[in-house]
């Protein structure tokens, strides 16, 4: 049994890194000028012409390579918000995280037009103190996953409230540049955007590692986690800021891409029903969500480039609206 689910978990896994690099060499191959994938290979090797190196390396590779790192945070932002908590909703984008990066953003760019790393970290920091109220307001002796949820909505909905004031009393230019980074885009990416939140990830990956070794005995309740000898308090305040400085670097690079962090672990533990909370496969999940959401953007809806937030919307809206609908009939959320 023990070796079947090992090999059900490796396979997905395999799959999932196999669709991940075909949707990567599409997307450096497609475009207004096709790069055959022989010059992409070329390009990234260092032996192409210019030309076949400016469109691969300069224009469509840092797109490529964000969308996937955001992707990926996302996704096991996402899947460790809902192990820790056991619950569907638990997601960043739900629980107010994303809403208080947005709301620092839209501030500091339109009230100290602050831009680039500058406007990062305010939505960085905008996520943390966001995450910091909200466990502050929803921890009565130790944090419920459905009490996190409910108070997270809620100051979520007033952060959404401060960004429409915001938005609404700028100057209309400055209000359409906002919008669109709250749509979640990755229009326009660079490199400068890319080194930021890979140095972020290698310091965030390795700590989140060695935090998720007690998530699985967490998952398991409080009392039973405390009785196997975990230290209860400690290790999931620890995940928690993984889960958020998951979320608020990912929101800093590419704005809050609705959804990801939402349907990728739902999506990675029906393909890994045996892997537990299924970290790996939600990150890689919400890594290939992003790539083929944003080539959709980029090549197949309508003549113009949409966000990548907007596809992923029409996916994630649906599925947000079934779950809602389960929840009515079985009473109750997860």
């Amino acid at each position: 049994m023990r070796r079947a689910r090992r090999t059900r978990g490796r396979t997905v896994t395999l799959a999932l890194t196999a669709a991940i690099i075909t949707v990567f060499c599409a997307a450096l191959c497609v475009g207004d000028l096709a790069v055959p994938l022989r010059d992409v290979i070329g390009a990234l090797t260092g032996t192409a012409d210019p030309g076949a190196h400016f469109i691969v390396v300069e224009l469509r590779l840092p797109r490529v390579l964000l969308g996937l790192l955001v992707g990926a945070a996302f996704g096991l932002s996402g899947a460790l918000f809902q192990a820790l908590l056991r619950n569907p909703l638990a997601s960043p984008d739900v629980i107010g995280i994303s809403q208080g990066a947005s709301a620092a953003a839209v501030l500091a760019s339109l009230g100290f037009a602050l831009s680039g790393l500058a406007l990062s970290a305010a939505a960085l920091a905008g996520a943390l103190l966001s995450a910091a109220l909200i466990h502050a307001l929803a921890r009565r002796g130790h944090v419920s996953g459905a009490r996190f949820v409910l108070v997270g909505v809620g100051i979520g909905a007033a952060l959404s409230s401060i960004t429409s004031y915001l938005l609404t009393s700028s100057q209309v230019t400055a209000a359409q540049n906002a919008f669109l980074w709250l749509t979640g885009s990755l229009n326009g990416s660079t490199l400068a955007q890319l080194w930021p939140l890979l140095g972020a990830l290698l310091v965030l990956l390795p700590l989140t590692a060695v935090a998720a070794r007690d998530l699985e005995t967490l998952r398991l309740g409080d009392d039973t986690a405390a009785g196997l000898g975990t230290p209860v308090a400690r290790s999931r305040l620890a995940l928690l800021g993984c889960a958020v400085a998951l979320a608020g670097v990912a929101t800093a690079a590419a704005g809050p891409v609705a959804f990801v962090a939402f349907v990728s672990a739902p999506i990675a533990r029906r393909l890994a029903p045996t892997s537990g909370a299924a970290l790996v496969p939600a990150a890689l999940t919400g890594a290939l969500l992003v790539i083929v959401a944003d080539f959709a953007a980029q090549h197949l809806l309508w003549s113009s480039q949409f966000p990548v937030g907007v596809v992923t919307s029409l996916i994630g809206a649906p599925y947000l609206l079934w779950l809602l609908a389960r929840a009515n009939r079985t009473g109750r959320l997860g």
